[in-house]
């Protein structure tokens, strides 16, 4: 099996242009979701050994664990999702191509509301850790 190749020529169509933009959208979410999994570990982390009794630590520490586990799915859908893609030069027909895309509108919604949620557990994590924190003097 052939990878879409990410490389825009003039003679591209621009169905191929979509392909290909969409390829290194999904490689950019990928790479994000690995990122978000080794955050969270952290967090998971900070919850478990640094913050004590300073603000409702379990209920914290089993969102970002839910969260870990939303993260998990989500990023080997993806994974499966991009090898999947290689048969995208394979399609002969419009029919064929809008089934790619569809399906690619579909992970973005899904990656984009993954992320705005992510964003709104680790936003509320910090508003209730502000100044629970003491900042270590640097000699």
């Amino acid at each position: 099996m052939k990878k879409v190749e990410n490389e825009i020529y003039n003679h591209d169509t621009d169905v191929d242009l979509t392909h290909k933009i969409n390829s290194v959208e999904l490689d950019n979410w990928i790479a994000h979701l690995e990122y978000i999994k080794k955050e969270l570990a952290n967090l998971v982390s900070i919850c478990t050994h640094n913050m004590d009794d300073k603000i409702n630590n379990i209920n914290v520490l089993a969102h970002f664990k839910k969260k870990q586990k939303e993260n998990d799915t989500l990023l080997n859908a993806l994974v499966k999702y991009s090898v999947s893609r290689s048969h995208i030069v394979e399609c002969e027909d419009t029919q064929c191509d809008m089934v790619y895309i569809t399906e690619h509108e579909s992970y973005r919604r899904s990656y984009l509301y993954h992320l705005d949620k992510y964003r709104r557990l680790k936003d509320d994590f910090f508003k209730k850790v502000k100044g629970k924190f003491a900042l270590l003097k640097m000699t």
